[in-house]
């Protein structure tokens, strides 16, 4: 078990943490997790933490840690990742349950599944989130952007950043920043043999200073030149308390005028009060809550910028076309796009 800090109440918490067994030490136990990431690419499918067993070697099992603040990681490509906390819902786990993926533990699902009790059309929801982001990179890259900063990445799913602005733009460069170590892992096992000009990084969007003057980000992305910063799926999980429109404003104010801030968030404008309940409820004991904001409070986050159009506008039809579009979703979810004054 381990004793964490509840970073909303201060209240400290007990996890349970999945982990290389001691004694052979720390050193011993991010080489099984390295060798287990280079493994991952090479092994069938199988559930997440049916895959922790067979790649712990020689086994997995609880041990105490004491955590008395919240921890950030040496912002470096090779920076060890901490342990993997399989009893706290994760939301990018849940996210890749919500696709159809298969790395996700019992604690996922089970949270994933309360939201989709209420809310069915859950899935279609991420994969309409999950389209809007491939439409929003493939605008940005038509507009001359050949940089990418992916906030919050989640589970690698294709097409995944680099490869859709690379189908485009060759050479363009893309880091990935995620606080999951999961994610983590995963994006880097990715990369491993395609890491030119692209970085798996692990960061925390709560400290966005720490990741805009990290070396590791620096090596790839040029500030000075137009970047595209995708904060996709990610700032409705920070509370107020959190400061959300300050980690965008960091980045904002470290881009060059024609870089573009794409953003999809859900939203209490058009959600029924009962679907807002039960989705809180669902992230309640996950590592981030669910925080709906109003549309207005979504617009805030593009200070600074100019919306392109149609403006922020349901997910599912950003840009806009002129198809039909299907009925709204219980659960409503605005995504827009905008370019640096």
């Amino acid at each position: 078990m381990a004793s964490q800090i509840d970073r909303n109440t201060g209240a400290a918490r007990s996890v349970t943490l999945a982990t290389a067994r001691p004694p052979d030490g720390a050193k011993a136990a991010e080489g099984r997790l390295a060798a287990a990431a280079s493994t991952l690419s090479r092994i069938p499918r199988v559930d997440a933490d049916q895959r922790l067993k067979e790649l712990g070697a020689p086994g997995l099992h609880a041990r105490r840690i004491i955590t008395t603040a919240p921890e950030i990681m040496p912002m470096s490509g090779e920076a060890s990742l901490p342990d993997i906390d399989v009893t706290t819902p994760s939301p990018a786990r849940m996210y890749d349950y919500y696709l159809g993926g298969k790395d996700n533990f019992p604690a996922d699902r089970r949270a994933a599944e309360k939201a989709l009790s209420v809310v069915p059309q859950g899935r279609a929801v991420a994969r309409a989130n999950r389209s809007f982001m491939v439409r929003a990179v493939r605008f940005m890259a038509r507009n001359g952007v050949r940089q990418f900063i992916d906030l919050g990445t989640g589970i690698p799913t294709s097409p995944n950043v680099h490869e859709i602005a690379r189908g485009i733009t060759p050479d363009a460069r893309v880091a990935y920043v995620d606080n999951d170590p999961v994610v983590t892992m995963h994006n880097r096992t990715l990369l491993a043999n395609n890491n030119d000009g692209i970085a798996a990084i692990y960061g925390d969007v709560r400290y966005p200073l720490d990741i805009v003057t990290s070396g590791a980000l620096r090596q790839i992305i040029d500030f000075s030149q137009p970047v595209a910063v995708l904060f996709v799926a990610v700032l409705h999980f920070l509370t107020n308390g959190e400061d959300p429109y300050n980690s965008v404003g960091v980045f904002r104010d470290h881009m060059s005028a024609g870089g573009y801030l794409a953003v999809s968030h859900i939203t209490s404008d058009g959600t029924d009060s009962a679907v807002i309940t039960a989705i809180r409820d669902a992230y309640a004991n996950a590592s981030a809550p669910a925080v709906f904001r109003t549309r207005e409070q979504i617009r805030e986050f593009f200070t600074g910028f100019d919306l392109v159009k149609p403006g922020l506008t349901e997910i599912s039809r950003w840009p806009g076309n002129n198809r039909k579009t299907a009925e709204l979703p219980a659960l409503r979810f605005l995504g827009g796009v905008g370019v640096k004054r």
